[in-house]
């Protein structure tokens, strides 16, 4: 035996082939699967463990959300201006309308006072001329037989109409008064005719049309007498002759017997 047979070799053992290339293999495969889990494990890991955060679709998500709501606002403001702008438009055309159908009615009303105030011009005229023409015949009637005869000429129911009015002299005079102590014009004539069984309408306008029209330059006592126009008379009294007549007349005077001249009448009218 040789002396160096127990002496341990400085050599490596040598590796079977077949191990070798399986190792290699095992080795070669281990480092490609590292290679490969380091190239594609970052690119799996990534989309799990990353937090996406953001802040600019936050951002303009509020800014949207408040354009619209403002957008809103004024919309609703632009309703409202156009609400109130209509409502005072409603308001101008109805105020509009009333003042014209308000001066319309003045005007109208004014046109009817004016024709109204002519109409009464004319009749005051055409009333003056009437009492002047009255006057201009009672002055030249005075001394006539017809103008001149007195209540002592009167006979029968004309004597007891005069009687009658004259006894009245002095009583008050009162609106709507029918005596026995006080009277109105149309009452007093009213009684005196009523006492010889003549029934005459109440009114003034209706005793100025109860009998036949009679010329003032052609009156006999018992004749009534009215002032204004026939059946628009606004006042009557009794010819009581001698170119006098009572009435009663009004508030301040009573019942007074006159002279014709103190307040020329417009017509007479003969009942009796």
């Amino acid at each position: 035996m040789s002396h160096t047979a127990h002496i341990p070799s400085h050599r490596k053992p040598r590796r079977n082939a077949s191990k070798t290339a399986l190792r290699a293999g095992v080795a070669g495969g281990v480092l490609s699967t590292i290679a490969v889990a380091a190239a594609a494990g970052p690119a799996q890991a990534e989309p799990v463990t990353q937090t996406i955060e953001m802040p600019t679709l936050t951002s303009g998500l509020s800014t949207a959300v408040a354009a619209s709501a403002e957008a809103t606002q004024q919309v609703a403001l632009d309703l409202e201006t156009q609400a109130h702008e209509d409502a005072a438009a409603t308001t101008a055309a109805k105020a509009a309308k009333t003042a014209k159908a308000e001066a319309v009615r003045k005007a109208e009303a004014k046109k009817k006072a004016e024709a109204a105030a002519e109409a009464k011009a004319k009749a005051e005229a055409a009333l003056r001329a009437s009492r002047s023409e009255a006057r201009t015949t009672l002055s030249a009637t005075s001394g006539s037989t017809s103008v001149a005869s007195s209540s002592s000429s009167a006979t029968g129911s004309a004597a007891s109409v005069i009687s009658f009015v004259k006894a009245q002299v002095g009583d008050a005079y009162v609106s709507g008064g029918t005596g026995p102590n006080s009277w109105d014009c149309s009452g007093l004539v009213q009684a005196a005719f009523r006492s010889v069984g003549v029934d005459l309408p109440r009114v003034s306008q209706a005793q100025s049309t109860a009998g036949t029209q009679v010329s003032l330059s052609n009156l006999q006592p018992g004749d009534i007498l009215y002032w204004g126009g026939a059946g628009s008379a606004y006042h009557v009294g009794v010819y009581v002759g001698g170119g006098q007549f009572v009435g009663a007349q009004n508030p301040s005077t009573g019942v007074v017997l006159r002279s014709l001249d103190y307040d020329p009448p417009s017509g007479a009218v003969r009942v009796l």
